[in-house]
């Protein structure tokens, strides 16, 4: 294979939504472990260590808030890898459109677009009541509830609990925010198909978004697509192992 990259191409992280980089887990350090690849990790606006900042309402201007962090990091070689979760997909399809000569490759993680899946498959409609409820619960019952929607074994672990409702207490997304990030995501539409490799990962157990979705964008970008049993729409946090395995392989094979 003709390398487009090398091993000193960072690997960049993006999270979904309302989720910031601590929410990575054990994955983060796992897959650095596997690659001689820098890993790297920044938070959008509104999420994270920019929780004060006002998200836009538009997919371009998220990753933008990622894209200018990591054009001022030494590590920036101007290419980058893109693993990306759920929303994080949609800023690293972006990406890979509007910037196409820095970007060596995307991993999209139980992600979707238009007009490639319905709404209703891009955000389960049996869902709908329990995300709207979210808003009236208390901020760590709130987040206890996001871990049962989007893992199937990973709400279990009480430590995790507790660390998700720490980091909520530190850095809280406004419902504000969190309202402006899902209409970014409703109304982002993937109207080209990017040129770099594309690994695509789904859960055949997400209960968040139906993982025909990424059927179909392995199908659209001819991608490899690499599909887990069981887990949950948050591979990373049910089974970051098997996740670091599968992304470490992709991006070794392009160096």
């Amino acid at each position: 294979m003709v390398s487009v990259t090398d091993n000193n191409t960072p690997v960049l992280l993006l999270r979904g939504l309302t989720r910031e980089q601590r929410h990575w887990g054990r994955f983060s350090s796992m897959l650095a472990d596997k690659l001689a690849n820098p890993v790297l990790g920044f938070d959008f606006a509104g999420s994270g260590e920019l929780y004060q900042q006002r998200s836009p309402a538009d997919i371009s201007a998220l990753r933008q808030s990622v894209r200018s962090q990591l054009q001022n990091h030494s590590a920036f070689t101007g290419k980058v890898h893109l693993v990306a979760l759920s929303l994080g997909g949609m800023l690293a399809a972006d990406w890979a459109l509007a910037f196409p000569a820095e970007v060596a490759s995307i991993t999209l993680i139980n992600s979707s677009a238009r007009p490639l899946a319905p709404f209703y498959q891009r955000l389960r409609w049996q869902n709908y009541p329990a995300l709207a409820g979210l808003f009236l619960l208390s901020a760590s019952k709130r987040e206890q509830r996001i871990l049962e929607l989007t893992t199937a074994r990973a709400y279990q672990d009480l430590q995790i609990v507790s660390q998700w409702q720490t980091w909520q207490q530190q850095r809280p997304v406004s419902a504000g925010n969190a309202l402006r990030q899902l209409l970014a995501a409703s109304r982002f539409s993937l109207k080209a198909k990017p040129a770099c490799p594309a690994l695509i990962i789904s859960s055949q157990a997400d209960k968040l978004v139906n993982p025909q979705c990424s059927v179909a964008l392995a199908d659209y970008l001819q991608a490899i697509h690499q599909q887990h049993s069981w887990a949950g729409h948050d591979i990373a946090l049910d089974d970051p192992l098997w996740l670091a395995g599968q992304i470490a392989q992709f991006i070794r094979q392009l160096c």
